[in-house]
């Protein structure tokens, strides 16, 4: 095989010695947007930071990576110009299919890893939706790769106290990536003034951004943060904690489950193979 782990790239009779020669044959998948991200950043955000993080674990988890799904469930960030995203439902269909098609193809897990809030809410609702329909022995799951990071470093890249969106964190990924899709010069800081002492504040967030326009309706700037001390070198610091998270956590997944799961699944009717 040669050295890229892009399938889009790859020859098939490359993939075929791929899916012969693999442990676990392992399709990770980007989930982003196509949004604003302030004044400085690229609107494809949200697309580039799965890509990279795949791209860059792929040989540590032996996984190729697939085509990216530029559009997601961004419908909160509706009224800002240029945006496009699809519905929550048109998104969960979409990761089903791919899911589907790629279990079909000789793949026996499917990763869908996203890099905006509501697009995991949708791509877990696909995920689900082909589990029902897939053989036992293949695995289909999604998560924002946030998920995988410590509550530290969380606190540092995204967190009330850095911004949740076009901020620090985001800023300083997309600078490691290609620091020509960021303007500093053109960086603005918006804070939304939430009460300190709520209890759950990760709960009020996902209330305050679900629905059409929702952080249309909470930042003027399309920023919620300050991203202006981002830094290339700060964003390669990201990356070295993030693939670490995101690759330990796919890893032990594969070894641990046949351990934990003790009994087969309940029968369901199933497609045609």
């Amino acid at each position: 095989m040669s050295v890229s782990r892009r399938l889009d790239e790859l020859r098939h009779p490359e993939v075929e010695a791929y899916l012969e020669d693999a442990e676990t044959p392992t399709a990770l998948i980007p989930v982003g947007t196509t949004e604003q991200h302030g004044d400085h950043l690229a609107m494809g955000t949200d697309a580039f930071i799965p890509t990279e993080i795949c791209e860059r674990i792929a040989e540590d988890t032996e996984a190729l990576v697939g085509p990216p799904i530029n559009y997601g469930a961004s419908d909160m960030h509706a009224g800002y110009e240029g945006i496009t995203y699809l519905t929550y439902r048109t998104l969960a269909t979409v990761v089903n299919d791919i899911a589907y098609s790629l279990a079909e193809s000789g793949f026996q897990d499917i990763v869908f890893i996203s890099g905006h809030l509501t697009n995991d809410w949708a791509a877990k609702v696909g995920a689900n939706q082909a589990s029902h329909a897939l053989p036992e022995e293949h695995y289909v799951y999604a998560f924002p790769y946030w998920d995988a990071l410590s509550g530290e470093d969380m606190e540092e890249y995204l967190s009330f106290d850095a911004g949740w969106h076009a901020n620090i964190g985001e800023t300083a990924a997309v600078m490691a990536i290609d620091e020509g899709l960021v303007d500093l010069e053109n960086t603005s800081f918006d804070d939304p003034d939430l009460p300190d002492d709520i209890e759950n504040p990760g709960a009020l967030l996902d209330h305050l951004l679900i629905g059409k326009g929702a952080f249309y309706r909470v930042s003027e700037t399309g920023v919620w943060g300050d991203p202006s001390e981002a830094t290339a070198d700060l964003g390669e610091e990201y990356f070295e904690n993030i693939t670490h998270a995101v690759a330990e956590l796919i890893n032990t997944f594969q070894d641990v489950r046949e351990e934990v799961y003790q009994r087969q699944r309940p029968n369901r009717a199933q497609k045609d193979w």
